[in-house]
Formats: structure tokens, sequence, C-alpha cells
């Protein structure tokens, strides 16, 4: 009998419900060939199109190179999409050494297609003389053209092979920056053996710590600097001592004298992105982002985070002398404040002027009920609906898997939820795609399987997982960036769903967030995980009230990420300033108390967005989009929160639309006017007298 020859998953048809990817069936070896194959065929396609004799055309020309998939699925986004979620979420030594040597050849090849001058010659053509084109196709077009340039087609061949060198560097070096982080973060825990030190903790965070330690074959009570162990031991621990231990490992990651060391890295990664930005003719990295940003310019970006620090910074200061004050009120009038205590007496204030604490509330966040609250918003919204699918494979047991339907019953979307921290998971939350959206030249429409990746409350022997508030909103803020990919319905998937402007890309998803303070909502779903009995009116009407509870803090804090950014990356000449000095420099201008800077404590060589993510010259993006969601949710608060002709013109105008017309033209469809600050204002409790717009472009 003849053994059945293995396939390569990725080479073939998975043959699984709605094409999902079958993780099942996938092994470690199959990446690297079906890379290798995948730039192969995307040469075999460039050669084809730059050896057309035909004219160039966009059809023969554009759509080949972009987004032609008839009966050829792209094999290298297939693969990719797969290998660099998995990457982020259940990754492991052999996957990181892959992507170690994937990294430099994946690079290269997207230099070679960028760089290609025929390719380049023919794009070229088209852009200047073309068929009548639809919108779409025309941003599609002006977005391909600009692709080139952006990645240096005007070059000379010396310019390219210095670009090519820039880019290769700095992919690598953002690939170790992610690395080491994760190394450092996995690293530490924290075992409590003496029941005395778990003074003040909940019960729901001292189950978590012996479930944790159970997990790794100890005794005691096993703490980690992963957020939902975390948060709670900050908050509520009254071991000062080990506070101050928890917070400065958190805050020096990366700092310290080993291979995980990120420092160099920042520093380089700043000067690289200078380099490649002034080669292509900018004065500063971010001039050559915000060309292509709702902002437009530096001087946009720095008006609006120069007018959130004159509205917020004097609220922040009375909010940090209220702490203060109790503090000292129960330690005594020499007590001194420290960064390690912030947390732990803002949770006591916060208990002296609302009566409320987080730990209430956990036992009406069952994470089952969460999510049947959530999937229901969105039923309500948009008459859209979940069923959970098993047979749909996963890459790990805490993954679940849903089909999505369309209010007229529909297939929509997959739908993936990664709940829970584990070893080889990235900290944070995020969305992402394992298959876009577009529409095939026969019209057929092809669905998005999308996924959001979180770290939240993981359940224990005694308990199910039981939220707290900030996880709620973590949700809903993910799922709102799932429901733009979803609801996407474009022609061109390099156009649809999230692909858009990224300082428009956190409007769906900080839109999502205003609702965890909803009373109407939390009435859907807000109900105790034992008794069954809903979240009391005293506490929603605590949750309301106290919703601006040190939002002022929490807004400069936002800030000075943004200016933080923005200094590294407006930088025209070499920089070479020690960045733990620079970062606390730059912080001057939010800095509310005259503490002396702690030393060593560094978030450049942790903050992934700006070094590894995507969001380099553009962490004020989720201010931007703040300014927009906080006036996108005054619509709704003033027809309904669940108006549903309302929610039809956002999914129509904004989530459905992608990146196929300039952002503020949408969001202007969709309102009627440009946005202003006066919504954000109002929402923090916040006065100011003049009246502020959004720069326009």
């Amino acid at each position: 009998m003849n053994e059945k020859i293995r396939v390569n998953p990725f080479f073939e048809d998975y043959h699984t419900l709605h094409d999902t990817v079958p993780f099942d069936r996938i092994q470690l070896e199959d990446f690297e060939e079906a890379f290798m194959e995948g730039i192969r065929r995307d040469n075999e396609l460039i050669d084809k199109t730059i050896n057309n004799p035909a004219k160039p055309t966009f059809d023969n020309t554009i759509i080949n190179t972009e987004e032609d998939k008839e009966g050829y699925y792209d094999l290298l986004d297939r693969v990719s999409a797969v290998f660099f979620n998995l990457l982020s979420a259940e990754t492991n030594d052999e996957m990181d050494a892959l992507a170690q040597k994937m990294q430099p050849i994946l690079t290269q090849h997207a230099n070679d297609m960028r760089l290609n001058k025929q390719l380049f010659e023919r794009v070229k053509a088209v852009h200047l003389h073309h068929r009548k084109l639809t919108p779409e196709e025309k941003m599609l077009l002006d977005n391909c053209y600009d692709g080139f340039v952006r990645s240096g087609a005007l070059l000379d061949e010396e310019g390219k092979n210095r670009l090519r060198a820039l880019t290769e560097e700095a992919s690598m070096l953002s690939l170790q920056f992610s690395q080491n982080l994760l190394k450092e973060t996995k690293a530490f825990t924290l075992l409590i053996t003496d029941e005395k030190l778990l003074d003040g903790l909940p019960d729901t965070a001292i189950e978590a710590a012996r479930q944790a330690a159970k997990e790794e074959d100890l005794e005691g009570w096993l703490f980690t600097l992963d957020h939902p162990s975390y948060g709670p031991f900050m908050t509520y621990s009254t071991q000062r001592v080990l506070r101050e231990k928890m917070f400065m490992e958190r805050n020096t990651l990366c700092t310290h004298d080993n291979p995980e060391n990120n420092l160099a890295i920042c520093q380089r990664l700043i000067n690289l992105r200078r380099e490649i930005a002034q080669l292509l003719g900018y004065k500063t990295y971010a001039d050559y982002v915000l060309k292509k940003r709702m902002a437009s310019n530096v001087r946009n970006v720095y008006r609006l985070l120069d007018s959130l620090i004159d509205a917020y910074k004097p609220t922040a200061i009375e909010e940090y002398h209220e702490l203060v004050k109790i503090a000292r009120e129960k330690e005594g009038e020499d007590f001194q404040m420290d960064a390690w205590d912030q947390s732990f007496y803002a949770h006591k204030l916060q208990l002296k002027k609302f009566k409320l604490d987080q730990e209430m509330l956990r036992p009406y966040f069952e994470l089952s009920k969460v999510i049947d609250g959530v999937f229901g918003l969105a039923h309500r919204l948009y008459g859209i609906t979940f069923k959970e699918n098993k047979d749909i494979p996963v890459y790990h047991p805490d993954v679940k898997a849903y089909e999505v339907f369309d209010k007229d019953g529909s297939y929509l979307a997959v739908f993936y939820a990664d709940f829970f921290p584990r070893k080889g998971k990235q900290g944070g939350a995020w969305m992402t795609e394992f298959q876009g959206q577009w529409i095939t030249r026969k019209g057929e429409n092809v669905r998005p399987h999308v996924s959001v990746v979180m770290n939240l409350t993981k359940p224990t022997d005694e308990k199910p997982a039981l939220l707290t508030l900030g996880e709620v909103e973590t949700f809903l803020h993910e799922f709102g960036h799932s429901l733009h990919g979803m609801f996407a319905n474009t022609r061109f998937e390099s156009l649809s769903g999230t692909n858009v402007w990224w300082d428009f890309v956190e409007l769906p998803s900080q839109f999502m967030e205003n609702f965890a303070v909803e009373k109407e909502f939390l009435r859907t779903f807000a109900f105790h995980y034992q008794t069954g009995e809903p979240l009391p009116d005293q506490l929603i009407r605590r949750i309301v009230k106290s919703r601006n509870f040190m939002a002022a803090t929490a807004c400069l804090r936002q800030v000075s990420f943004g200016l933080l950014d923005m200094a590294y990356y407006t930088q025209r000449k070499e920089f070479d300033k020690e960045i733990i000095p620079f970062e606390k420099n730059v912080w001057e201008k939010t800095r509310i108390t005259k503490n002396p800077h702690l030393k060593n404590t560094c978030m450049s060589v942790q903050f992934s967005h700006i070094m590894a993510g995507g969001y380099a010259a553009g962490y004020y993006s989720y201010k931007w989009a703040e300014v927009l969601d906080a006036d996108a949710f005054s619509v709704f608060k003033k027809k309904g929160i669940f108006n549903q002709e309302v929610a039809q013109r956002f999914r129509d105008n904004i989530l459905s639309k992608g990146g196929t017309e300039h952002p503020m033209q949408l969001y202007v469809r969709f309102r009627g006017c440009p946005p202003t600050i006066d919504a954000l204002l109002k929402r923090n409790g916040i006065k100011r007298k003049e009246k502020q717009s959004v720069p326009k472009k």
C-alpha cells in the first residue's frame, strides 16, 4: 500500500469551513517552505507583469501587482498572516529562531518588489495615463504609486542600495526588540510563600496566584508582570516593599546588562528611521509618516497635544494632590508618595469618593456573560449574530472560534477570541486578521477571518474568569477593531477593514469603549455569577459618577507618550543622546510632581508601539481618535445608544468603507460636520472656554 504523501497545508485549499486556517495540520517546517515558495510565486507574477508586451493599464499592472487573486491565492500573504500572528500569540524558541532567519529574506523580497525599476515604470505610466476609474480604483492607484515612491522608487542606485541596508537592519532590530521584551517580561516571577505577605490582596488575585504557582509545580502564590497579575498587586497589596519590587521590575525591563537590553536598539531604530526619511527627501521621520495621516504635519500633532496639556494639566495636579492628601491621612504628614504608591492610594481615594472598588464589580463581569453582552451589543446595533463553532480549528485551547452572520442571516466573517495570558504570548491586547476581505472579479465577496488577542483575568479551579471593568473596556476596544474588519466591504483587500490611516484606525475601537459605563448596556449582561442578581443600580450610579476619576492624569499619561514619540521622530540630526535621561527630559512638560525621577526606569525600551509596532511618529493617534470617538458617540447619546439608524450610518460610512476615501470625508459624511474637542472635554468633565477644532488637512 502506498503511503500518502503529505502536502504542505499552505499549498492547497484548506478544506475547512469558510477556508479557515487548519492549525491542527500545520507543522513548523511548513512555514519556511511556504515562505520561499510564496516569494518564488511573487517573483513569477512580477516577471509576468513587467514582460507583458501590452501597454500598461490599471487592469494588467495595478491589479496584477496588488489584488489579483482570481484562482490564485496569495501564498506569501497567507503564510505570513499565520506565522506572524502566532509569533505574537503562541511563539516558542523554534518560532523565534525561524523569525530571525526569515525576517531579512522577507524584507529583501519586499525591497526587490518596491525598488524594481521596470515594475515602477509601468505603475508610473498608469498613474499618468489611465482609463476613467472609480473612486476606489483611484485610491488604489494613488496608494500603489505613492507606495513605490515612499519606498524609494525614485532614488538612484546608490540610494536604493542604502535604503535596502537601512530597512533590512530596521526590520531585524524591530523583531529583536519584541523578542527581548517578551523574554524579559516572562522571565520575572514573584513567589510568595508567607501568607501574611498577601495582606490587602483580593481573593481573586490570591486564587489566580495560587493557580499560577500550581501550574509551575510550586508551593505558594506566584505573581507575574502580566497585567491581570501585576495590576491587582499594585492596586491592593499593603506590602509597600513588594509593590516597589514589582514596579521596578516592570519599569526597568530591557535596561539590564544582559542580551535583552533594548537601549542601544532604541537609539539605532530612531536613527535608522531618521536616515530612511531623509534619504527619501523628508526632514524627519515624523514628516515622512504624517504625509499619510489625518494630522498631516508635525505642527498639528503638537497643537493637539499642547491643547490637551493646557486643558487637563490643572485638573491632573488637583488629582495628584488628592492622592497625597489621602495617603498622608493614613500614613502621616511626612509620607512621600512614590510611583509604586499611586495605584494603591488611587484605589483608597476611589473608595472614599465613590464607595467603588473594581473587586465589587468582578462578580458581575463573568467572562461568558461579558461575551454575551458584547455580542448582544453588536446585535442590537447592527443585527449581527455570533455562533461558536468548535469544528473550526484553533491554535490554542484557550481560543474560541465563532461564525458571524449578518442581519439577513448571510455569512459575514469568522471571529477568533484569544483571552488569557500564557508563556508564549506578548502582553497587551490587539486585533489582527488571518484573512482580509475583498471582492473577486467574478463578484464573490471573500469574507474576513478576524481575531482579538487579549490578556484578561484567567479562571481558577474555584472561580470562572471574572473581569474588571477595565478589562471589559479592553474587550470592547478590540471588538471595535474587529467590527471594522468584519464589516469590511470593499473591492480591494489593501483598502478594506482596518487598512486606514493610523490616526483614524482607533476611532471604531475607542468608540466601543463608551458603552462600558452605559446603564442600558450593563443591564444586558452584568449579572452576579453565583446569584444571577443584576448589577445593582447604586453600583451603576457609582460607575457613571466615577467615570472621570483620575481622567486628567490618564490623559496626561497618554499625551506624555505621544510627546516622547514625536521627540524621537522629529530628530533632524543623528540621535546620540542617552535614552533614559532624554525620555525623562521630554516628560517634564507633563510632570505634575516634584519628586525626583526614578533611576533606570524607562518606557522607551518596552514601548513596542513606536519601536516595533508601527506607531512610530503616530502614537498621538490615540488622543486624535479620542476626539473623534467622543464626538461620534455624542450622536448616539442624543439619539439613543442603541439607535439602529445611527448605527447603520456609522457602519455604512465608517466601518465598511476601510481606506477607500479620505477619513475626514468619511467622518463628516457620518457626522454631518467636522469634529471638535468639545465632546471629549464634556465627557471628561473638563471646562474650557474656547472652542477647538481638530486641525484639518
